[in-house]
């Protein structure tokens, strides 16, 4: 910009022509659609697609001498300082408070030159106005976030106090309906914070909810990609409400406060249809609730989207395409193994064969699958079911999970006679996988003869890409680990950051990491010579075998996931 070229004495179309974002032609257009519109220049300079958003308010920045706003300082605001500013002016006006002082106030504007707004905010605040430029999508967006926050905190701090009874609530119906409409002004307080705490479970995606009693307060929690995130704590006093009232929803015993209970009910929004299990534990200081969330609209993963390597996908899909034989995948509570299998079913099915589920629970319904619930309180066990299933002429079988010898026994029979059999068990990694199927009682000869796979998988989380950034990692994190300078080199790492897409976590949404054996004649050989765990796992590594911890610093290597995750879900290979 040349010495003589000043932009605080200039009109914001001569500044724009200086930097060269516009034409002396695009100019005059411009100034003939304002005489027609009366709008702002600069907004009809956006809308024709001459300029950016980010254009306008350099270009303001440069003009007035003012201070140009980002979207980490938009979305990142003092609510008390917001409060101050009442909503409908705010929109009106296109005006957001960011923080306080004392004597002063920060707010973002999208025309900085609006005297009457700026006086109008020192009245209404008692505070002189700091004046910042922000472009108006950005601005609204930044509205939308920080008003409908404040709206919900204060919303919940409404129902919190209104908890004065326990609400003589009779809806003995088995659906909770969610949707907007449903909930009126004049329902029980304890009815409103029940639904408040159910619609943000399932807006950030929760798998599970927690009511836990304390000496003097609830705390309530709801995991989010496998972690566990306080979303409020309302006080002791409101306990009793939310107990009953989720009690009544479960077809629950109210009166009952000594013993555990389990129950579920469905909840309908206008979106989805969520199914969700709730167990019930006294404790020291009341009674504890937990809720799992299934989502029962349908399953939209596929085998490809589950996170495998090129190279574990080509094994897996080979493996699961066979006709006969067992797939069996391990892992923790919650670490995706029933994901993977209906994954695996969607990838085979064809009108062609019959597939046939026993499950418990049914976490989702499939298209074309024969699926059974298991009710073990009159008499439906897996056992039971499997012997019923038989007569049913499946050609491939999905066992929930393998708990006892019967279920064992026959899912091996199973597979013996010409069927694929895909089911679960609960062991750390692939190679205990299959001393826990001899231990369940399986003999060796057999598991050698029928197991055509076995994988133990996990879940980590994603970084979230609104906010992660690349970084160097120390030589000491890199030994704990266990990477080299050598392998990094032609990679970058990112570790998480946060911001408001990701409830300042770092993270959103999760992924696979895989350990699979698949059944090679040495493998075989050491199953039925009664090989212990640690020389099996030694065979399959020698035989290519990538560990979790390796599935693990892949996903860390390509940007998916960071260090932390890893340490987090594995343990070190020996």
């Amino acid at each position: 910009m040349s010495a003589t070229f000043n932009p605080q004495f200039q009109r914001i179309g001569e500044i724009l022509i200086h930097m060269g974002k516009l034409s002396d032609s695009q100019l005059q257009e411009a100034l003939v659609e304002q005489k027609n519109t009366k709008e702002k220049l600069g907004l009809v300079l956006i809308n024709s697609g001459v300029i950016s958003e980010d254009d306008l308010v350099t270009v303001y920045s440069m003009q007035l001498g003012y201070k140009k706003v980002d979207e980490e300082m938009l979305l990142n605001v003092n609510q008390e300082a917001a409060s101050l500013v009442p909503e409908e002016f705010a929109r009106q006006n296109a005006v957001l408070a960011l923080s306080k002082s004392n004597s002063s106030i920060v707010v973002a504007m999208e025309d900085p030159e609006d005297i009457t707004c700026i006086d109008s905010l020192k009245r209404l605040t008692g505070l002189n106005p700091e004046v910042v430029v922000a472009g108006p999508s950005l601005l609204e967006k930044a509205l939308d976030e920080v008003y409908g926050e404040i709206k919900k905190t204060g919303e919940v701090q409404e129902v919190i106090e209104g908890i004065k009874v326990i609400s003589g609530d009779v809806d003995h119906q088995e659906e909770v309906d969610l949707s907007p409409d449903s909930v009126g002004a004049e329902d029980a307080p304890i009815v409103k914070l029940v639904n408040m705490i159910l619609q943000e479970s399932i807006k950030e995606r929760a798998t599970d909810i927690h009511v836990e009693p304390m000496e003097d307060k609830v705390i309530i929690r709801i995991r989010i990609d496998g972690v566990l995130q306080v979303i409020m704590t309302p006080p002791i006093a409101s306990l009793s409400g939310l107990v009953t009232r989720i009690k009544i929803l479960s077809k629950l015993n109210i009166a009952e406060k000594r013993l555990s209970q389990d129950g579920r009910f469905t909840i309908k929004t206008t979106e989805k249809e969520i199914d969700v299990r709730v167990s019930i534990l006294p404790t020291v200081y009341g009674e504890k609730i937990v809720m799992r969330l299934l989502d029962k609209t349908g399953f939209d993963f596929n085998l490809k989207s589950l996170g495998f390597d090129a190279d574990m996908y080509k094994i897996f899909k080979k493996v699961i395409s066979q006709p006969y034989g067992m797939v069996i995948v391990s892992g923790p509570t919650g670490s995706g193994k029933s994901t993977s299998l209906y994954a695996s079913l969607k990838e085979i099915k064809s009108e062609e064969i019959n597939i046939t589920t026993v499950e418990d629970p049914v976490e989702y319904q499939l298209e074309g699958i024969s699926q059974v619930q298991v009710f073990e309180d009159i008499g439906l066990t897996f056992a039971s079911s499997l012997r019923s299933i038989l007569r049913q002429d499946p050609d491939i079988l999905l066992i929930g999970e393998i708990r006892d010898g019967e279920t064992a026994d026959i899912a091996v029979k199973f597979s013996l006679t010409g069927h694929l059999v895909f089911s679960t068990v609960h062991a750390n990694d692939a190679s205990s996988t299959i001393t826990r199927l001899l231990d369940i009682g399986i003999p060796p000869f057999l598991v050698g003869s029928c197991v055509n796979l076995v994988m133990a998988q996990r879940l980590v989380r994603r970084l979230c890409k609104e906010c992660c950034e690349e970084y160097e990692p120390s030589d000491q994190e890199l030994y704990v680990v266990g990477l080299d300078k050598k392998r990094i080199k032609d990679s970058k790492l990112n570790k998480p950051k946060g911001c408001r897409e990701c409830r300042n976590t770092g993270y959103k949404g999760r992924t696979a990491i895989f350990e699979i054996i698949p059944m090679s004649k040495e493998i075989r050989k050491l199953i039925f010579d009664n090989a212990n765990e640690d020389e099996i796992r030694a065979k399959a590594l020698e035989e290519g075998m990538v560990s979790l911890r390796e599935s693990g610093l892949r996903k860390v290597l390509d940007g998916t996931t960071s260090t932390d995750e890893i340490l987090r879900s594995t343990v070190e290979d020996f």
